[in-house]
Parts: C-alpha cells; structure tokens; sequence
C-alpha cells in the first residue's frame, strides 16, 4: 500500500497496514482514574521522601515497591492469572509515566514491572509463570534484567558469560554489569551462552548458590537507584529455569527490550512533566526587571517548546501503544505468536525511545535555563533531574545503536514487502524521508540520518493526528512541532543528500498562547 492511501488512513508509510489514531485524551474516565492514582502515589509517597531515597536508606525503595504492588501498579499489563491487572500495555506506560515524577523510583518499578517480567510472561512456561510473576506482580519480590556486560555493551551478542550443563542443573560463569535494581532484586533476567555461541536465557534467583552482587556504582545521577555487577561464580541454576528455548535467548533479550523502550519513552516524559511543573511555578515566582520572568519573550518561548515537544512525545508514544497492545490482540498467545507480536511495532518503540528521551533532554536543560544560577545549584529539584535524566539515552540500547538498527529494520521489512518506502508528498517530511531511503547504505551516519528523518516522519504525522481531536490548543502545538521538525529534517536532508531543500513556509509559532497554558496548568498541556 502506497503511502499516501496509508496516512490518510491515519497510517505511515512505515506500515503495510493503517495503523492506530489512538490519543491521550482516549483512556476511558475509569483509566484516567488509575492514571490519576499513579501520580498521586508519586507525590504523596515518592516525592515526599525524595532525599531520602538519593541517600538509598535501608528498605524504603523496597518498601515504596511494595506499596506500589498492593495498588497493583507492579502488574499493570501482566495476566491476572498471575497477579496482574490484565490491562493494556497503552495504559501501563501512562501509568509508568505518571509513577516516574522521580527517576530513580521509575527505573525500580519500572524494570519489575517491565523488562525482568515481560520475558516471563511472553516466553516462560505454566510452571516459570506460576513460581515467579505473583511476586513480582504483587511487589514482594523486586525484578532486574541482566544483559550487558563490561566489554558487551551495544554489541550484545559477543558476551562472554558461559552456561554449562551439568546434567541435573546449569553452572553459569561470567559478569553482567550496569544491573538496575541489582542491590534489591531478588529475580534476574540474565542471558548467557551455552557452548559459547549459543545465547540463552535463565532465570536466577539472589539466593542461588554463586550468585553474589558487587558494590554500588557511583553514578552522576540516579542516585536513588541500585547499580551494580551481577557477579555469577560458579552459580548454580536448576534445569527448569532456562526459559524459552536453548540457543534462542536473543529473542527473549530483544523483544524485552523492545517493550522496555516503549515504556522507557514514557519513564522519560514523567520527570519532564515534573520539570515543567516546577519551572513554570518558579517563573510567575522569579522577579525581575519589575516584574515575573514569565512575562518575557524568551522564557516563553522556552515554555512554548516544551508544549509542542511533550505534545509530540505523547502523541507517537501512545499511538505506538493502542498499536502494540493490537498486535498482542491478534496473536494467539503462543510462544510464536508472543514473539511477533513484540517485534511487529518494534521499529516504532526505538522512535519512542529516542524521540522521548532526547526532547526530555531539551525540555529539562530549558527548565534549569528558567531558574538561572539557582538551577545549577543542588538547592532545586531541577538539577536532580537535569542529572538523572542524561542516563536515559544511553541504557535500553544507545541512541545511536537505537538509530542503526531503526533503519536497518525498515529496509529489511521493506524488502520482505512488510512496508512501503516510498516518497508520497503528503506531507514534507514524508516526502524528504522516503526520499532518504533511496539513499541507504551501511554507512553509519547515513542510517543515523535515515533514522532521525523517520522519527521525525512518525512524531510529526502523529501531532498531526492527534490535533484533529483537541482542537485550538492541540493544533498550536502541533504547528509549533511541524516547524520545529520540518526544519531539522530539511538540515537533515540537505546533510544527507548535499542538495538544497526549500522549507515549507512555517506556521505561526503560537509563543503566547501555548507558553500562558504551560505557565497556568504548571505542566505539559492537557485538555
């Protein structure tokens, strides 16, 4: 299908099929309720012990896990069978986004409820799922996922921890490092390979003979959290917990991290909710000159891109979700079936990921920029946040090994004629992306290039979606993106292809109006 039948269709020419116009603003009144419960949690629980947390006092993150558990915000999308609610992963990621007001209680909760578990649910068998998912749905256990390494990093696949067979259990050799929650976790996701090539998944308990964890990381940020080395010496893994099958980890790894970087672009989105909310009360607060720096140009602009981008963000994010939670629809719930529907949208969760991530970067060094010299200073929240969320583009895969394998998969799923690469001229950045592919080739920068204009491509045609239900302000904000993008795309283009692009004339910049709705809502636009 060509694409300019696909978007008006409400589709992409990144997808063979139309694909989802869901919005924030369609969770049903129930859902907005549970959304609402979500951020509640994170002031009154999370928030008010903050400095506390930084500190990492003994048992109040497990403790904060197991109350966010009894709520059931550990098992938003798991089955119910096992403890979970049941619901979509659309509404765990704004669920996550609203838990995440706070970085470090975000990566806790959201890799228990996230990557540690979703390998479980997707891959595991009756007996793995009944043993582990309801202590970890239910809080009482705290989950990690163990992947990296410290010489494997974003290439994944060339570790060096071994799985050997000893016949009535597996002895599993090696170190995995950069482990979140790994001072807490009591359940470890960890990949190593048998016979030395063969990757594998196993499931490990803290308590398992060898298994041990090295000390503390000293991080710039996140300092809430527990970092550390997963140290596997000689560890001893019964022969039931190899999950999924020998040799075929690697599905397992990366179908968990694609979820993971769906929901990792909604961890992004909620300290830059927090950002925003405490950058615009200090703006009608902060005098000068006479009067509130609210009042001038340059800090409304600033307030006005952080509208538009948190808009497009949203936008992408969970129109890639009503997709996903789709694709699982449609599967038939076999290990096979779970499998492709995590890879079905998994070039849309690197999107999500990236786009998220490095907007949230934008947003949170405009919000210190607001506080001046009090921003740089550890008396305000931004510079915790300012410091924890530079981590965001580097773990659930680089940004640039993100961008490598985003337009590396599309070519492969055009190739397979699962999607259409064609320029259409619906849109100009639709047109300049499709003209990019003709243009790929292994070339690093190039794919990073093809990449940024697809993420582009997909942000901006989802602003475009969602405007058309939120009327005045929803549009403002998506003329505010459009121009913003159109013009790194034709930097990009021009870039890429050494020829001149002609911008579309822009679209009024609505500086005012959507600064005054930030500056009166103390946070990203709602409607």
């Amino acid at each position: 299908m060509i694409a300019s039948q696909l978007t008006e269709q409400g589709g992409s020419f990144l997808s063979q099929t139309p694909t989802s116009t869901f919005t924030p603003e369609d969770f049903s009144n129930d859902e907005k309720l549970m959304i609402q419960m979500a951020e509640d949690f994170s002031r009154k629980e999370v928030l008010s012990v903050v400095e506390r947390l930084e500190k990492q006092e003994e048992g109040l993150m497990p403790n904060l896990i197991k109350k966010a558990g009894q709520l059931g915000f550990c098992g938003i999308d798991a089955p119910e069978e096992y403890g979970g609610l049941g619901l979509s992963k659309n509404l765990a990621a704004r669920i996550l986004e609203h838990l995440s007001l706070d970085a470090s209680f975000s990566v806790t909760v959201g890799i228990t409820s996230g990557i540690s578990l979703f390998g479980l649910i997707a891959f595991g068998t009756e007996e793995q799922r009944q043993k582990y998912l309801p202590k970890l749905t239910s809080g009482e256990w705290i989950g990690a996922y163990a992947l990296s390494e410290p010489n494997s990093g974003s290439d994944a696949l060339s570790m060096s921890t071994r799985a050997e067979d000893k016949g009535d259990h597996w002895l599993l050799n090696g170190t995995k490092m950069w482990i979140s929650n790994a001072k807490w976790a009591n359940f470890f996701l960890v990949m190593a390979k048998i016979d030395g090539e063969h990757v594998t998944a196993f499931l490990v308990e803290k308590d398992f003979p060898g298994v041990s964890i090295a000390r503390e990381e000293h991080k710039m940020g996140l300092k809430g959290s527990s970092t550390a080395r997963l140290l596997l010496e000689n560890a001893q893994i019964p022969k039931e917990n190899l999950l999924y099958l020998p040799g075929k980890g690697h599905h397992v790894a990366f179908n968990a991290l694609n979820m993971g970087r769906f929901k990792l672009g909604a961890m992004s989105i909620g300290p830059a909710r927090q950002a925003i909310g405490h950058a615009a009360a200090y703006a009608q607060d902060r005098k000068q000159f006479g009067q509130p720096i609210s009042n001038f140009g340059l800090i409304q602009a600033k307030f006005a891109d952080m509208a538009a981008y948190y808009f497009a963000i949203e936008s992408l994010l969970y129109r890639t979700g009503a997709n996903i939670d789709a694709a699982f629809a449609q599967s038939d719930g076999s290990l096979e079936g779970n499998r492709a529907a995590a890879e079905e949208f998994a070039v849309e969760c690197s999107a999500c990921k990236v786009l998220a991530t490095e907007l949230e970067a934008a947003i949170v060094d405009d919000c210190l920029q607001v506080y001046g010299g009090y921003g740089f200073t550890e008396e305000f929240p931004v510079a915790r946040i300012y410091r924890d969320a530079r981590i965001s583009r580097i773990y659930e895969g680089t940004n640039e090994i993100n961008r490598i394998f985003l337009s590396d998969r599309m070519v492969r799923r055009a190739n397979e004629g699962k999607c259409s690469l064609t320029a259409s001229g619906d849109s100009f950045i639709n047109d300049l992306t499709g003209k990019a592919y003709a243009k790929f080739n292994k070339d690093q920068e190039t794919l990073g290039w093809i990449s940024d204009l697809t993420i582009l491509c997909l942000a901006e045609q989802s602003a475009k979606l969602r405007a058309q239900k939120t009327g005045a302000l929803g549009q403002a904000a998506y003329e505010r993106f459009a121009n913003f993008a159109n013009a790194r795309a034709a930097g990009i283009y021009a870039a890429l292809s050494g020829e001149a692009v002609t911008i579309p004339a822009p679209f009024d910049g609505h500086t005012s109006e959507l600064a005054n709705a930030v500056l009166s809502q103390k946070g990203p636009i709602s409607f």
